[in-house]
């Protein structure tokens, strides 16, 4: 495998991130599969720089995924639930799809979750939503020991068709 690491987002990341996002030779087939039914825009360097900014920058539940010490991802936790804070859901994406299917994202994705149940030592559930259209992130989950939670059908519309939103879990007793 090539030299994968994960840590946290410094402010000298970000002209990086967004290059490989949403720059102007950015591949955006990642947004194709990234929930592409809420239409999220594609966010100019301003936009991207201010919201990962307060957002995301020096937090323990937000990380870059560096290929040879270059950005190509980020790995995210938040809460479902809001300032509840007991329903801690997890977030990968590799920007470049040229390094789909390699295994990037089953190398960072199972440490991700259990640093997740790490930074909240209270928390017994770690979990993401996907959709029956993005089938990487359904094998994502499963590859990490996931279970399979739930499936609404025919609840996700995009481009004149009905898909199932998914939801994968991991307990900390499985770890």
């Amino acid at each position: 495998m090539k030299n994968i690491i994960v840590r946290p987002i410094e402010h000298d990341d970000l002209p990086e991130m967004w290059a490989v996002a949403f720059g102007p030779s950015a591949d955006l087939k990642w947004m194709e599969l990234n929930g592409p039914y809420f239409n999220d825009p594609v966010w100019t360097w301003p936009q991207f720089e201010q919201r990962f900014s307060e957002k995301f920058v020096g937090v323990p539940t937000a990380a870059v995924v560096c290929l040879d010490d270059r950005p190509i991802g980020m790995l995210s936790g938040y809460f479902e639930d809001g300032a509840l804070g007991k329903w801690l859901e997890a977030g990968i994406v590799i920007y470049d799809a040229t390094l789909w299917g390699q295994g990037i994202g089953t190398e960072v994705f199972r440490p991700w979750l259990e640093h997740l149940l790490t930074v909240y030592p209270e928390l017994p559930h770690v979990g993401f939503t996907t959709w029956s259209g993005n089938l990487g992130m359904m094998r994502l989950g499963e590859r990490s020991g996931m279970q399979l939670e739930g499936r609404i059908s025919k609840v996700r519309y995009w481009q004149g068709e009905y898909y199932d939103s998914i939801k994968y879990g991991l307990l900390r007793t499985e770890i």
